[in-house]
């Protein structure tokens, strides 16, 4: 079965929210088989910054709403949006 790459845009309720810390949660939440691969933090505006994951994990699993309930229900998370999905060939 193949492998697909997700990537996640992760915006913080505000620009207090630990980012660092924020990002431990979520790999910690993550659904079983789904592995993170790499994140970075994006400015967004007025010194909010968002926090774009990618998400590796077979495609056998579905969709992505597991991910998005998953990071969505943590606190100190405003919003959840996937912006690619994409097979690792």
């Amino acid at each position: 079965m193949a492998r697909v790459i997700i990537t996640v845009r992760v915006m913080p309720e505000d620009v207090d929210v630990d980012l660092d810390d924020l990002l431990e949660r979520i790999k910690q939440n993550v659904p079983d088989g789904t592995d993170v691969r790499a994140n970075e933090v994006v400015p967004v505006a007025f010194g909010l910054k968002a926090l774009r994951v990618n998400f590796a994990r077979d495609e056998s699993l579905g969709g992505t709403d597991d991910i998005e309930e998953a990071i969505g229900n943590l606190d100190g998370v405003a919003q959840v949006e996937v912006e690619v999905v994409s097979r690792i060939s």
